[in-house]
């Protein structure tokens, strides 16, 4: 007894309409989602609701406050992972090799990666508030989102580092430079945008998390003057109005504006990196 075995072209027809079904699936959800909440939070957004501080716990009145701490621990967050992790990606890809510790610290920046986030808030509280006595504070809140953010940053850095090519290497060392001349005027402008993409995840992370963030900034009110000021994030003030039933309507009002947050930052560095993608190639 024979059976006809499917031809390749068959099977490649049929993965490529289970791919594209997989992808389309994937972005009816993301347009459902968004569109929900824009639906549901643009009414309540207003000029008075982007400048105005909450009044009654967020009964009324509007989320500036909460805007500019959001704007202070992310940027924060950013300004102290994407250094750290991008200086630890090239140290791993260029310098370090494969030996036992490497592997052991790639495995250790995975399982950071994983680690809830609430365990993140709850070590900020222990080391950052309480140990070293930095208080309630935005300053606290951007350590522990940089904390967050590191591992995201260090191994996306660290593939975009290693999948530059060689032989691009190799030409600047022909041309006399040194390793570390190729480094950051080779290397680094050539995986740059996959370095900015893992930037984008981390800020994307950081911008967006509450449970990390209510143990340590202190979840105030009032508009914080500087970072060392404590503050309620967007997303710890989402959490709040939702779970306490404060105003369902301002819940929503914040979700938008938390989501067009996100949107813009993503579209704006997306354009910004193709833009710089098309200028190394010439194009």
């Amino acid at each position: 007894m024979s059976f006809k075995l499917i031809s390749p072209k068959t099977v490649q027809k049929i993965m490529n309409g289970v791919l594209w079904a997989s992808g389309i699936f994937t972005i009816i959800i993301l347009i459902v989602i968004i569109g929900y909440i824009l639906l549901k939070g643009l009414p309540a957004v207003n000029l008075e609701f982007l400048l105005a501080e909450p009044i009654e716990s967020g009964r009324a009145g509007g989320i500036a406050p909460m805007i500019v701490s959001s704007i202070y621990v992310t940027l924060l967050a950013v300004l102290i992972a994407t250094p750290l992790g991008v200086g630890a990606a090239v140290y791993m890809a260029e310098y370090a090799g494969e030996t036992q510790i490497v592997k052991f610290i790639k495995f250790g920046a995975e399982t950071l990666a994983s680690i809830p986030s609430i365990v993140f808030g709850l070590f900020g509280l222990s080391f950052f508030v309480i140990f070293l006595g930095l208080g309630w504070s935005l300053f606290s809140g951007g350590l522990v989102l940089a904390l967050m953010a590191l591992p995201t940053i260090f191994q996306v850095a660290v593939v975009s580092i290693e999948s530059v090519p060689r032989s691009y290497r190799e030409a600047s060392w022909a041309l006399g430079a040194t390793n570390w001349e190729t480094i950051y005027r080779v290397v680094i402008p050539a995986a740059m945008p996959g370095i900015v993409t893992g930037v984008i995840l981390g800020m994307a992370r950081a911008i967006s998390e509450a449970a990390a963030v209510m143990f340590v900034v202190g979840s105030a009110l009032s508009m914080p003057i500087s970072i060392f000021d404590p503050g309620r994030p967007l997303p710890l003030h989402l959490y709040v109005l939702a779970t306490e039933g404060l105003s369902l309507k301002n819940a929503y009002g914040t979700a938008a504006v938390l989501v067009i947050m996100v949107l813009i930052i993503t579209v704006t560095t997306n354009t910004l990196v193709e833009r710089y993608r098309r200028k190394m190639m010439g194009r």
